[in-house]
Formats: C-alpha cells, structure tokens, sequence
C-alpha cells in the first residue's frame, strides 16, 4: 500500500510505502499526484519512504514505478529515497547518477533529514 505524505510544498510529492506495494497503488495514488504536480510545475521534487514495514513490490508496481519515472525523466528536480533495505539502497546509489537531478538515499531513521533535503 502506497500513502501520500503531507505537509509538503507543492512542488514535492510525498509517498510511503507499506506492506506489498501494487501496481493499483501507482495508479490510485503516485500518477495521479504525478500528473498533478506536472500541470503546476515544470520541475518536482519526490520524498519516497519505504516504511519499516515494507514487504517489497509486486511485478506490475515494479513496471509502474518505471513508467512514471521514465515517463517524466527531465522533470524530476529532486529525489529523496528513504529505506533500510539494503538493494535498494545500493542500487539507488549505483544507478542515480543517471537521473538528471539529483538523488539521495536516507535511512528510516532520517526520514525528517530526507524531508530538509528534498524540500531545501
């Protein structure tokens, strides 16, 4: 299940993840928000927590997830990823130079420094 964070400018988009995230959670809650943020702006910026409670993503989430990244590449400013899970994480930091803007990965302990950062 994906839900939205709060408290956020409107220039960044806030997600958390729990449990098995589904391709039904991208369409129900992250591309709508997506296209939303779209309309109002030409750059966002993204805080994605994988919560504690994460039990991972279903195939089709994995080929949602990458649609609307891929969909949207230039128009990604900022991307805070929040996680514990080891894979992840490395594979963030592997592959994030190929974003255009600029990615960081935080722990779940540092969600509150993963919310500065994007937001700053």
């Amino acid at each position: 299940m994906i839900e939205r964070l709060t408290g956020l400018p409107d220039n960044v988009m806030g997600f958390s993840a729990h449990g098995k995230v589904t391709a039904e959670d991208y369409e129900q809650q992250v591309v709508p928000a997506v296209e939303a943020a779209l309309a109002a702006h030409d750059k966002v910026r993204l805080l994605y927590q994988l919560g504690e409670d994460f039990d991972g993503f279903d195939m089709a989430a994995i080929w949602e997830d990458a649609k609307v990244g891929l969909s949207h590449l230039a128009a990604w400013e900022r991307i805070a990823l929040v996680t514990d899970e080891d894979w992840i994480r490395t594979a963030t930091m592997a592959f994030g130079f190929a974003m255009p803007g600029e990615v960081s990965v935080f722990a779940n302990a540092e969600l509150d420094a993963a919310r500065d950062w994007v937001t700053g």
